[in-house]
């Protein structure tokens, strides 16, 4: 110990710890009378209630706790979060305005051409059930995975704009959506970690409202640019796109598991102390924890989960459903613009720019309703079965089945354009009231089980959303669209009833089920 530490108010903490066996918090380490005073030095209150080994935060107003954080550090981790969703669902669709010149270069048919989305879209699927559960761990935490998949995100655009083989670019394709999936898997979580109960639904509304904002600019940002430069351009765009908005996320974005920042606190004190029984929380719990037991939990859990519980597998297949049907529009806008309307290919990528204004809105009204409607009856008391967070899904469930309705039937010449995109527009605004009632109600019926139903849901939109994606334009040739649109349609208003039958008997699935809450 050098003479300055021994003289210091650390030193004498030290020495105490050293003989006693005492755990200490940086508070207390701040408060203790210097040593070279020569008054006795009392050890660290002792709290009897609790492990004195334990290492935690310093009460509840410790600045290291993400909870505690300034306002301005936590809009910064929301506004990067949200950035990087953004750059992730870019990259879904930015592929599409390149899709017909990789059928023409490579001599694939349109269902091999539209593999490009459909791997991609498959990754983040199955990405999200790695890291999901690898972000929890204390001794990784949450950037890590940003930091490590995002850098292999980056670097994995140069090779795709360089492939010269159609099977090599697939795999690329799959390749960037499975490393870009952190960021899906674990914003929920990250934004959990910082925001308090009454503030997290407004930052998961504004996730959800910039989530559909990439694949409705993906395809304008490089429909033009790729209709001049060839189309390679579309992954370089997306080198553009994604690359400053890493630089950003691992030069800015802090840490935000407490768990984490505990088991940093903790080796930082044993160096100091030399007392090696400090232990936190996270630590002690996952002390013990097996791969086999990380991989069930990730990979099959969820299933059985879905399989013995049927308001999850309900809420599964609908998210599922409704994410495809999304999808499938960028199979059946070509068959619509270009043919009715004389849209050329680029103008016609402009149309999913309607989800936008309807997004924005109906993320102004989640918002009101939070804050007007759902939150003071929680703080009341009088907000009432948890199933009533489901509320707002179900009145704008219908919604889905009139765009559907609405764009199959008013598609064709003898009516303005501007009437079936309406019905995108619709779509976009109906699905996001639904997700924001799933994402708020499963955390609270499942808080056991939270972060894996969500990996697992993510992966069933992904399942979806790859079927839709290879058989949306068959379905639309031999129906026409008002039929495929009509199909469509039928199945959302099924998924109507659906939603009411859960929020009347919610209360009694969740009293047979062994994974709900009561």
């Amino acid at each position: 110990m050098s003479p300055l530490l021994k003289h210091s108010a650390v030193g004498t903490l030290v020495r105490i710890c050293r003989k006693g066996n005492i755990s200490f918090s940086r508070k207390q380490a701040d408060t203790l009378p210097d040593a070279s005073s020569g008054d006795d030095v009392p050890p660290p209150f002792e709290d009897k209630s609790r492990d004195i080994n334990l290492v935690d935060w310093d009460g509840p107003d410790d600045p290291d706790n993400p909870l505690n954080w300034p306002l301005s550090h936590k809009v910064l981790v929301t506004s990067l979060l949200c950035l990087y969703t953004f750059a992730v669902y870019v990259g879904s669709s930015i592929y599409t305005s390149s899709q017909q010149s990789v059928v023409e270069i490579f001599g694939v048919n349109h269902a091999e051409g539209a593999l490009g989305l459909a791997l991609y879209v498959l990754g983040y699927g199955f990405g999200c059930l790695l890291f999901s559960p690898v972000s929890e761990l204390y001794f990784i935490g949450r950037n890590p995975p940003y930091a490590v998949s995002g850098l292999l995100f980056v670097l994995l655009c140069i090779p795709t704009a360089l492939v010269n083989n159609y099977p090599g670019l697939m795999v690329l394709r799959f390749l960037l959506g499975f490393m870009c999936s952190p960021c899906l898997a674990t914003a929920g979580a990250s934004f959990g970690d910082i925001w308090r109960p009454p503030q997290f639904p407004f930052a998961i509304a504004l996730w959800a409202g910039v989530a559909p904002f990439g694949p409705a600019c993906g395809p304008t940002m490089s429909s033009f640019a790729v209709q001049r430069l060839g189309w390679r351009f579309s992954a370089w765009e997306l080198l553009i796109i994604a690359g400053p908005i890493y630089l950003l996320l691992i030069c800015c974005l802090p840490e935000t598991s407490g768990s984490t920042i505990l088991h940093y606190r903790t080796k930082r004190l044993r160096e100091l102390t030399g007392n090696m029984d400090l232990i936190s929380e996270a630590e002690r719990k996952q002390k013990d924890v097996k791969i086999g037991s990380l991989v069930w939990d990730a990979l099959f859990k969820p299933w059985e989960m879905n399989i013995k519980d049927p308001a999850l597998l309900f809420t599964t297949i609908y998210m599922g459903l409704a994410y495809g049907i999304y999808y499938s529009f960028f199979e059946s806008l070509p068959l619509v613009y270009p043919v009715f309307y004389n849209f050329s290919p680029s103008s016609t990528g402009l149309i999913f720019l309607a989800s936008i204004p309807a997004c924005v809105l109906s993320f102004i009204i989640q918002c009101w309703y939070l804050k007007k409607r759902a939150l003071p009856k929680h703080d009341s008391g009088t907000f009432g079965e948890l199933e009533n967070y489901l509320i707002p899904g179900l009145i704008a469930s219908p919604a889905l089945s009139i765009s559907l309705f609405i764009y199959g039937w008013t598609s064709r010449p003898s009516i303005p354009w501007i009437v079936p995109t309406l019905g995108v527009a619709i779509l976009s605004s109906g699905m996001y009231f639904i997700s924001q009632s799933i994402f708020n109600y499963i955390p609270m019926i499942y808080p056991h089980y939270a972060a894996s139903i969500f990996a697992a849901n993510s992966l069933a939109r992904s399942l979806f959303a790859v079927g839709a994606i290879l058989v949306a334009r068959p379905m639309f040739e031999a129906l026409g669209i008002g039929g495929g649109a009509s199909l469509l349609g039928g199945l959302m208003a099924l998924c109507v009833l659906g939603m009411g039958v859960l929020f009347r008997y919610g209360k009694a699935l969740r009293a047979r089920s062994r994974f709900a809450v009561g």
